[in-house]
């Protein structure tokens, strides 16, 4: 019996092939887009998830505040760890991390410079569950200059040689020994080390550093007692605060907040951290995987429910001839179960040719393979449980017919059906046109970003960084007029930092508008005299940096915009000659700079100062000319060579560094695009089918049409006409729809392109010129067939 059916359902399938091929191609896509996302998102979920004691982490954020802005961050100061300890029994340890760079090497070996290195300290290894492989958890990390290396970090420099008590040279003037290796961090922590260098070593190259209450430079993590309510402790911060921050402090109107963030949840917390991920695009593309699963079924369903309907006869003779109902139950959901089986098989193929190259869209490796995490167990589910829903209808409503009534003719298809069809298109439809807007607005965000004027000169600057070594330091000019001497470099500057890749920040006492010293949190360059004109910054009050004024390279700053509305002035003007006190430095503000975005367009323009400081600087930039610039890297790198033995040559254009800050919003862009073309394309494959079933339906009409003298183009409209008018709803009821779910993705940035009513209708026009495009084919077709055919063959 069960062969029989099974027979039957692929001759069925055999019989009508290009409708099995629609709905087998269709599904197989859905599914497939549908599980890569699953992947995805998944993976997003499970950072940090992995630590035995995850439930009881924290990160500690804190709120600095004063008198006019509030400053988020996840980052804290080096004594509140240790001081929360001793001050309350909840919390049984804590550990603190910062994040670093450096220069390391081995010997006489090439130098290399290291990006991802973290100071920590032993209780890292009981708060986190990174494993050691050598040395001891409780004593790689207790001593000054010791250093954990991962597993591949360990070849790297030492190959298959026992890497224990072997020394690196660190910034080339420290002497560090390897203490412990590390198994590598797993691809799902926000801790990616290759290092871990020892927070001791810190306090002995910079004494005082972890005493420090006003600079926060470091991750702390708490790990608080088993059934410790986090809340019940967080309300007891407030005290604990006004035991450590001075009352002149509060008087001048700076405050903290301290707050606890779950180690679960760190990981997309929008303050950032050690390394950030995006919540709104995890609940964006689950709603995208959904819907294109949607589209995905609903094709199938409103396929196989339309043919149904042409397999009445049969249904009726297989009554005659003593078939049961539940027989034509079992074969018609069998035959639909086959076809979604089918599908899962092509899913599973498509799924393992394609995930390496979706591995490298997402920027990360999200999976191995379908066999992971149960994945291949979701794909079964929901292959039979869409074979068994469009199975329902014609085993259930045709197995009732009576046989008599089927034989003579008098059935035809429910009225109810098509308009279930109907609106299941219109469905169909709004959900790719509500994709194709926001494939758009993501579209013109990014170039709008990437094409928006930044207040300074990007194009032909080249930074290489010297890790803030002591001896190019030392000798900063000596090596500048060195790199001037190059043909095609024409300026040359050091800094702390250059617009786009990062900047330190300073808690710092500027006079404001009413004559008191104001407690500011305020981003921070150390530069030197070239800076400003190396970017092509435009002084609006008083002055740049010049070595004609003496006291510039230690009394004067030059502030943004930002940090005069911060302090309260109506005019530039009016904060020029104002006293400042930063980092043991007093003196005057000398001038003002037009606002420039040093940081990404997702963020509002801080208040920012410069201040002439090149004895802590690690950057370089020079202004090449745009003629034969391989032959000017080259002539650099040389000359880098030669003045900088010791150090590698790390090179970057800053526009191209710039841009580097929207890498997550054009993988999440070409992302979406992707899978807005793939549910296009599984709509357009369910309009041909159905499409190619209303004109087999109608092929009789077209014949008389045709010989009465219809055109072919009357005929086209004829057969087009209400698939376009499905499509011109789904238009109207997509555009609110899409503007609102935009919108507020464009929440996320403080400067963002307005969504202009061009996007809704290209996206009309593509979605019209899309579907008509694929029911004019079959149209077309039925319009051309030969009328005397058609009318033979009813």
């Amino acid at each position: 019996m069960i062969k029989n059916y099974i027979k039957i359902a692929f001759r069925n399938l055999w019989r009508h092939k290009s409708f099995s091929l629609i709905n087998i191609v269709g599904l197989a896509v859905g599914m497939t887009a549908f599980l890569l996302i699953v992947m995805y998102v998944t993976f997003e979920l499970s950072y940090d998830k992995f630590h035995t004691k995850g439930d009881q982490v924290y990160r500690l954020n804190v709120d600095i505040k004063s008198a006019n802005d509030v400053m988020k961050l996840s980052q804290s100061t080096a004594p509140m760890g240790p001081a929360l300890k001793a001050g309350f029994p909840e919390v049984l340890d804590y550990t603190r991390v910062f994040g670093d760079d450096e220069v390391v090497k081995v010997d006489n070996q090439q130098p290399f410079h290291e990006e991802k290195v973290l100071l920590a300290e032993p209780s890292f290894f009981t708060v986190f569950s990174f494993q050691l492989i050598r040395g001891d958890p409780k004593t790689s990390l207790k001593d000054p200059f010791c250093m954990v290396l991962t597993e591949t970090t360990a070849k790297k420099y030492f190959g298959n040689a026992d890497p224990m008590g072997k020394t690196l040279l660190v910034a080339g003037k420290y002497p560090v020994k390897v203490t412990g290796v590390a198994k590598d961090c797993p691809l799902n922590s926000q801790f990616k080390f290759d290092m871990l260098y020892s927070i001791a070593t810190m306090e002995s190259v910079s004494k005082g550093r972890l005493q420090n209450w006003g600079n926060f430079g470091n991750y702390t993590f708490l790990l608080l007692a088993k059934g410790a309510n986090a809340a019940q402790l967080q309300a007891k911060f407030p005290a604990f605060l006004k035991k450590h921050i001075s009352e002149e402090n509060r008087k001048r109107g700076q405050d903290y907040n301290l707050y606890l963030m779950p180690l679960k949840d760190a990981y997309m917390d929008p303050r950032g951290g050690l390394e950030q991920g995006s919540m709104s695009n995890v609940y964006t593309f689950s709603i995208v995987a959904l819907f294109i699963l949607l589209i995905a079924a609903i094709n199938f369903i409103n396929l196989t429910t339309a043919r149904a309907t042409e397999r009445a006869k049969e249904v009726g003779v297989r009554k005659v001839i003593g078939a049961a109902r539940s027989q034509l139950t079992i074969q018609f959901l069998g035959e639909s179960v086959i076809l979604c089986l089918i599908s899962l098989i092509v899913a599973t193929v498509l799924i393992s040719l394609l995930l390496p190259m979706f591995n490298q869209l997402a920027g990360k490796t999200i999976s191995d393979g379908i066999f992971e995490h149960g994945y291949v167990f979701i794909l079964v589910g929901i292959a039979l449980l869409i074979g068994l829903v469009a199975g329902v209808y014609p085993a259930l409503a045709l197995s009732a017919f009576k046989p008599v009534v089927i034989l003579k003719g008098r059935f035809s298809s429910s009225s109810k059906g098509a308009l279930l069809r109907k609106s299941l298109v219109v469905f169909q439809f709004t959900i790719s046109i509500v994709l194709i807007v926001g494939t758009l607005v993501v579209y013109n965000q990014i170039s709008y970003m990437r094409n928006q004027p930044l207040g300074f000169e990007k194009t032909q600057r080249v930074t290489v960084n010297f890790g803030g070594d002591d001896n190019v330091t030392k000798n900063y000019q000596t090596i500048k007029n060195e790199f001037k001497s190059i043909p095609n470099v024409s300026m040359v500057s050091v800094s702390s930092g250059s617009p786009g890749a990062g900047n330190s920040n300073a808690h710092s006492e500027l006079e404001n508008r009413q004559g008191v010293m104001q407690p500011i949190n305020i981003n921070m360059y150390d530069v030197d005299y070239d800076f400003m004109p190396m970017y092509g910054m435009k002084v609006i009050a008083g002055r740049a940096f010049s070595t004609d004024f003496p006291t510039d390279s230690t009394k004067s700053i030059v502030i943004n915009e930002a940090a005069v509305r911060a302090l309260g002035y109506t005019s530039a003007n009016d904060a020029v000659g104002k006293k400042f006190s930063q980092w043991g430095r007093t003196g005057q503000i000398v001038g003002v700079v037009k606002d420039f975005h040093y940081r990404s367009l997702q963020q509002n323009v801080e208040p920012l100062n410069m201040r002439i400081n090149p004895s802590n600087t690690y950057l370089f930039t020079m202004k090449i000319a745009a003629a034969n610039v391989p032959a000017t890297i080259a002539a650099i790198e040389n000359k880098w060579k030669a003045l900088v033995p010791q150090l590698p040559f790390n090179y970057d254009f800053v526009d191209a560094n710039f841009n580097k800050q929207y890498a997550t919003e054009e993988r999440f862009g070409k992302l979406f695009m992707y899978f807005a073309v793939l549910a296009i394309f599984i709509s357009c494959l369910g309009l041909l089918g159905l499409a190619s079933y209303s004109t087999l339906q109608r092929t009789r009409e077209i014949g008389i049409r045709k010989v009465l003298g219809a055109s072919i183009p009357g005929i086209v409209n004829m057969l087009s006409r209400e698939f376009m008018l499905l499509v011109l709803i789904a238009a109207f009821i997509a555009f609110p729809l899409s503007w609102y779910a935009m919108n507020s993705w464009l929440k996320d940035f403080a400067y963002k392109l307005p969504i202009s009513w061009i996007v809704f209708a290209t996206a009309g026009v593509l979605a019209f010129v899309i579907a008509i495009s694929t029911v004019s084919f079959q149209a077309i077709k039925a319009s051309l067939a030969n009328p005397v055919k058609s009318l033979r063959s009813e």
